[in-house]
């Protein structure tokens, strides 16, 4: 495992209640996937994957390097980790949170799992994504999807105008 992965483990397991025991999951895992509580060190905001992926394109536009993403191996959801406290702020609709007193399955730094994958993977020194950039990507991102849909004659949810 090199350095940068090392780091990331240590910084996730970190929020864990039991860091040892994450580790020890982590490890021993088929899956490579621990349960880790949100609100302690980071707060999750949830996309539907068709507008996640052009918000995480957007943002790296912005920010070159964004903070942890995770993505569902359905593709059906994308998480991008915020500062504690964000999640009870947050105003968006369509966009779930997970803040304190909600847990996410959370993979193994630079191991490839089934269920969820990192799109971003923690680089271990604790930076998360500015909440500020992250909905200027996403009004960004959604002006997008919303003009594609025009130019295609279709309105939103696929209707025809």
């Amino acid at each position: 495992m090199g350095t940068g992965a090392k780091s990331a483990v240590e910084w996730l397991a970190g929020a864990a209640p039991d860091p040892d025991a994450c580790r020890w999951a982590w490890e021993r895992s088929a899956l490579g996937i621990a349960l880790l509580p949100a609100g302690r060190r980071w707060d999750v905001l949830i996309l539907p994957g068709e507008l996640g992926y052009p918000t995480l394109d957007v943002l790296t536009r912005l920010v070159g390097r964004p903070g942890p993403v995770l993505a569902d191996s359905g593709e059906e959801r994308t998480g991008f980790f915020v500062p504690p406290g964000t999640a009870d702020r947050w105003l968006g609709s369509g966009v779930r949170t997970a803040g304190y007193g909600t847990w996410i399955a959370v993979p193994y730094p630079g191991r490839a799992t089934g269920r969820v994958r990192w799109l971003v993977v923690p680089d271990g020194s604790g930076a998360l994504n500015d909440p500020a950039l992250l909905e200027l990507a996403l009004h960004e991102a959604a002006a997008g999807i919303a003009e594609a849909r025009r130019r295609a004659g279709r309105g939103p949810e696929g209707a025809v105008w």
